[in-house]
């Protein structure tokens, strides 16, 4: 038996903000609210539900396992210690092919543990993946982004249940405006599929339609949607007042105003997920960098396609986390919106949380009582990995 303390003065437990240290035995969380052994707070690792690429590494046209690996390897390093790879609308056969490679690296054993070959989602060492997150191709015409319009498709139920086989979905962003688009939400979500809505042109109707055809999120909220207006609410205005809806917002300071952040934090602070959207060129110097195909440019952290469309991110889940709090919320609030909502939107009760029982997958903050928030030892399984405070 292998036991530790890790040494912090507070621990977000269940959500909440707890005083004592933390106790970690055999790779699980075994006490919490012990006497205060230092500085720092402990946290659940930390959740990030759409990642195109990071590191120099593009999902979409990663060319072999081991690229995935490394990328897996790169977040945890950062404090991300789960995620759900992302594949932006592409042709039907090259997203087969990385669903494929999901399912391959999901059904990989661990050896972590010398002779003890379990059950896991991605070698030791790397964040843990969730489940693919395909953001199109149903999406608007008039909303796609950074998406290719040669691929984007209206609703097509053989199609979807193609990508189904292919590998492990858990999450589909789609425009429910679109034909077809509320027969399949229902068919997505009878599969436990996370149905999300966004690159969408939708009225408040429409998104009152999809709510009760069973969709339960809204991707990148205010971006690839028209805005709020006095009498078309639309799909912002619905995130932000539907009690069914979790919007996922990207707060790397390029996306979102930070008065727009602080309207979510108003209307829908518990129910907040932050996500990167980052891309190949996240965690890199590079000012040229690939978004599936899409040949996009890094300036002053904004990235663009070349006719100045705002095409994902090279911010970080931890880094969002840092940027809330800084804008007001509280410290339970920026680290559930990055762990306990996004565990809970995918259903998940083995990860985002950190009680006794649980598997310790954990980061230490630091804890002036100061903005910035900066991740300073991350743990996979109650291991120390190297980390940016390392």
């Amino acid at each position: 038996m292998t036991s530790r303390r890790l040494g912090v003065a507070r621990a977000v437990v269940d959500g909440r903000l707890v005083a004592g240290d933390v106790a970690v035995t055999d790779g699980v969380v075994s006490q919490v609210g012990l006497s205060p052994a230092g500085r720092g707070v402990a946290a659940p690792g930390l959740i990030d539900l759409q990642v195109n690429g990071f590191g120099g590494i593009d999902l979409l046209q990663a060319a072999a396992d081991t690229e995935w690996l490394e990328l897996g390897s790169r977040l945890l390093g950062i404090g991300v210690t789960a995620y759900q790879p992302t594949l932006i609308t592409s042709a039907p056969a090259l997203t087969r092919s990385a669903l494929r490679r999901a399912g391959r690296l999901i059904a990989r054993p661990e050896t972590d543990q010398p002779g003890v070959a379990r059950p896991g989602i991605d070698r030791p060492g790397g964040a843990r993946i969730l489940g693919v997150h395909l953001e199109g191709p149903f999406i608007s015409a008039q909303r796609l982004g950074a998406h290719p319009p040669e691929h984007r498709l209206d609703p097509d139920p053989a199609l979807l249940e193609r990508l189904l086989r292919a590998g492990p979905v858990t999450m589909l962003t789609l425009a429910p405006e679109l034909p077809g688009a509320l027969e399949l939400i229902d068919a997505a979500a009878a599969r436990g599929v996370v149905v999300s809505l966004g690159h969408s042109a939708a009225d408040a109707a429409a998104v009152r339609r999809a709510i009760t055809a069973g969709a339960r999120a809204v991707t990148h909220v205010f971006n690839a949607m028209p805005p709020v207006s006095a009498r078309a609410p639309g799909l912002s205005g619905l995130a932000l007042t539907a009690p069914e809806l979790t919007p996922m917002c990207i707060a790397d300071g390029v996306h979102l105003a930070d008065d727009t952040i602080r309207l979510l934090l108003a209307g829908a602070a518990t129910r907040l997920v932050l996500t990167s959207d980052c891309i190949a060129a996240a965690g890199t110097n590079a000012n040229r960098t690939l978004l599936g195909l899409t040949k996009l440019t890094v300036s002053d952290r904004r990235v663009t396609r070349p006719d100045g469309t705002l095409s994902g991110s090279i911010g970080t889940v931890p880094e969002a986390v840092s940027r809330l709090f800084a804008l007001g919320a509280s410290l339970e609030v920026a680290i559930n919106a990055a762990t306990r909502n996004p565990a809970a939107l995918l259903g998940r009760d083995d990860i985002g949380n950190l009680r006794p029982g649980a598997r310790a997958d954990i980061v230490i903050l630091d804890d002036d009582g100061q903005p910035p928030l900066r991740v300073v030892q991350v743990l996979r399984d109650g291991r120390p990995v190297a980390g940016p405070g390392q």
